[in-house]
């Protein structure tokens, strides 16, 4: 089956000043996704006719289906109109339906049809009316041999109904199209390129329906594994087969997959042992809790929390010895398991996780610079420390102590 692949373009300067998001390219790719159609190239074109022109011809080099999104209006800087007449050799007529429905638009808003409005409805007389139901602009479909072009307004909420309602329908009668199915595995606790070495005679033997990408995030590397074929069963019978040959090289490094996240996975484990965890937080100031108690349903587990941030308060309120912290100082193993083992005990949970370090710019010290982090996991039968040494930058170090507690607690939980 031959594959189908698609190139996007957005016209308009406003998205190339930055004035807009282009939030159109991203929806379009992922509902062509959807049935089988790879998107290979998204570019943005300012409101210039020469770039405009090669930037149809490139595409249509590449792609066998070109949409366009913007560039319909009315005024004289909307220039997908004359530049897709110019390109398919053809004039601007006005579309006797097209007009019928633009009139009836006006009418219905009580609104009075101008003559700029009314050009609306000037179509190329090579393309084909697509309808707009929800604005001003028709939607135009041209056929260049085995090729389509699809100009579409920029209007994200006119674009998204005329696809789903037109062009994807239309699109799937015109070509036969594989089935594409992603599958995300997820992991926790290990380095892309040093994911990449344990994986590597893994990913070697891949078929050839089947690619992998690597996408890191902070604390985080997600496997998208993306398979094609005929069938939609076989194509994930296919996956789930080499997902269960990828688990013997990861150890324990994948924790979910798909729309999983860390906390709802640590949240489901404690849900389902009936445990209960309690928090003292430092330097992670409440970011910790916040990813706990975004998941739905964490009262049944999570009893609370405390941010014992100054000295003053770890001893006095959280119950750390002052001769620990004068002794290690507050980001130090001891001080740590203290934190811990303490939360654990006041909120009379099941475990207890504590973090403490720093997280800067300022705080540090030559032993212990800027990222330097303990934290722990405390329940009834061990305590479990780690020292970690992260970045330079705040808020990353916050993100990624966070996401190493949750981890500690879902490797230590009692099997």
């Amino acid at each position: 089956m031959k594959k189908i692949v698609a190139e996007i373009l957005a016209i308009g300067d406003e998205l190339l000043y930055g004035q807009t998001l282009d939030t159109n390219s991203h929806w379009i790719s992922g509902e062509l996704d959807k049935i089988g159609i790879k998107v290979i190239r998204r570019t943005t074109v300012g409101d210039i006719e020469e770039e405009i022109l090669t930037a149809f011809a490139e595409a249509e080099s590449r792609a066998d289906i070109i949409l366009i999104t913007g560039g319909l209006g009315p005024t004289s800087d909307d220039l997908t109109k004359p530049c897709l007449c110019k390109y398919f050799n053809c004039g601007l007529a006005i579309h006797p339906v097209a007009l019928a429905e633009i009139t009836e638009l006006f009418k219905s808003r009580g609104r009075e049809l101008t003559e700029l409005n009314r050009q609306q409805a000037a179509l190329p007389t090579a393309c084909e009316k697509v309808t707009n139901l929800l604005g001003t602009a028709p939607g135009m479909w041209f056929n260049k041999g085995d090729k389509v072009f699809v100009s579409m307004p920029g209007v994200p909420h006119e674009m998204k109904k005329m696809m789903a309602d037109i062009v994807l329908p239309k699109l799937m009668q015109q070509y036969k199209t594989p089935v594409i199915h992603h599958h995300i595995v997820k992991t926790v606790g290990i380095g892309e390129s040093f994911l990449a070495d344990k994986i590597a005679a893994w990913e070697k033997v891949l078929p050839e329906n089947i690619k992998l990408a690597y996408l890191p995030s902070l604390g985080e590397v997600k496997l998208r594994l993306t398979g094609v074929g005929a069938s939609s069963d076989e194509v994930k019978r296919d996956i789930e087969t080499w997902v269960e040959k990828l688990k013997p090289y990861t150890d324990n490094y994948i924790y979910g997959y798909g729309d999983d996240s860390l906390e709802s996975v640590v949240g489901r484990q404690l849900r389902e042992k009936k445990l209960t965890l309690s928090v003292a937080e430092s330097c992670t100031g409440g970011y910790l809790s916040h990813l706990i108690t975004s998941v739905p349903g964490s009262s049944d587990y999570f009893l609370g929390s405390m941010i014992p941030y100054a000295y003053e308060i770890k001893m006095r309120q959280l119950g750390v010895k002052p001769e620990t912290l004068e002794k290690y100082g507050a980001v130090s193993e001891p001080t740590i398991i203290e934190m811990a083992n303490i939360v654990r005990a006041k909120f009379n949970a099941d475990i207890g996780v504590a973090t403490s370090g720093i997280a800067g710019p300022g705080g540090a010290t030559p032993e212990k610079p800027v990222g330097t982090v303990w934290i722990a996991y405390s329940d009834k039968h061990q305590t479990v420390t780690r020292k970690l040494q992260l970045s330079q930058d705040r808020m990353i170090n916050i993100r990624m102590a966070s996401i190493a507690v949750l981890n500690l607690i879902r490797l230590s939980l009692p099997q």
